[in-house]
C-alpha cells in the first residue's frame, strides 16, 4: 500500500506521518499553500519529512490567487484578528476556512491516482468536529465522491484514523512512535514561540495535559 499523506506541519498530521512510516508504506508528503496567515508550520511539514525520508511537494494556490476567495478567515486575511481560545468556543468561527478540509482532500486524491497510489490520509481528530469538513460524515461523503469521480480509473481509500479519536489519543499515539514534538506547529500565529492564547494554542496545550506527556512547547502566555 502507498499513501498520499496530507501533511500540513501540525500536530496531528506530524503524528500521522509517523504512522504511516510506521506500517512501512513509503508514502508520499503532500502539502499545501492555500494563502494561509504564515507559511511556519509548512517548514515543519518540511521537516517531518525530510526526517522520515518521504518524498515531500508543496502545491502553492496562493500564486494562483486563491487568497482572495479564501479571505473572511482569520488563517487567511490579516484584517481579521485571530480570536482568542475562549472567544472561539463561545461562538466566534473566524478561524474556520470553508471547504478548506474539501479543498486539499481533493488535490490528495488527484496525486494519489497520478502516482498509482492507493491512499489518502489524513488527520483530523474527534476534537475537531466543530469544523464541519472534520467529521466522519464529511469523511465518508468525500469518499463516496471520489469513488464516482475516479471510477475506473483508481481505486483510492479514505484514511482517517483519528477521526474517533481526542487530541489528547493522537499524543500518546506519537508519544509511542517518538515523536519529536519540537518539530510540529500549532499556532495560529507564525510568531518565535506559540501564543498560547488561540484556539489550536489551547487545545495542543489541554492534549498533552490530558494525555500525560511532557509538553516541550514554549508559549508567549
Amino acid at each position: 500500500m502507498k499513501t498520499v499523506v496530507v501533511l500540513s506541519g501540525g500536530l496531528d498530521s506530524v503524528v500521522l506521518a509517523y504512522l504511516i512510516h510506521s506500517q512501512s508504506d513509503p508514502g508520499m508528503a503532500l502539502s499545501v499553500n492555500y494563502g494561509q496567515r504564515h507559511v511556519k508550520e509548512l517548514e515543519y511539514a518540511r521537516l517531518t519529512a525530510k526526517r522520515l525520508d518521504m518524498p515531500w511537494r508543496v502545491i502553492d494556490l496562493s500564486a494562483a490567487g486563491i487568497s482572495g476567495i479564501l479571505a473572511g478567515s482569520s488563517l487567511t486575511d490579516d484584517a481579521v484578528p485571530v480570536a482568542s481560545a475562549k472567544q472561539t468556543r463561545e461562538g466566534n468561527r473566524s478561524h474556520v476556512v470553508p471547504n478548506r478540509n474539501a479543498l486539499m482532500l481533493a488535490l490528495a486524491f488527484t496525486a494519489a491516482a497520478s502516482a498509482d497510489f492507493t491512499r489518502v490520509a489524513v488527520a483530523v481528530s474527534g476534537t475537531d468536529r466543530p469544523t464541519p469538513d472534520c467529521r466522519p460524515e464529511f469523511l465518508s461523503s468525500f469518499e463516496y465522491m471520489e469513488r464516482k469521480s475516479l471510477a475506473g480509473l483508481a481505486d483510492i481509500d479514505l484514511y482517517a484514523p483519528f477521526s474517533q479519536l481526542s487530541k489528547a489519543d493522537v499524543v500518546r499515539m506519537g508519544a509511542d512512535l517518538g515523536v519529536p514534538w519540537a518539530d510540529t506547529w500549532s499556532c495560529y500565529h507564525g510568531n518565535a514561540w506559540h501564543c498560547g492564547q488561540c484556539l489550536a494554542c489551547v487545545e495542543r496545550r489541554e492534549a498533552f495535559s490530558k494525555s500525560g506527556t511532557l509538553d516541550p512547547t514554549k508559549y508567549e502566555a
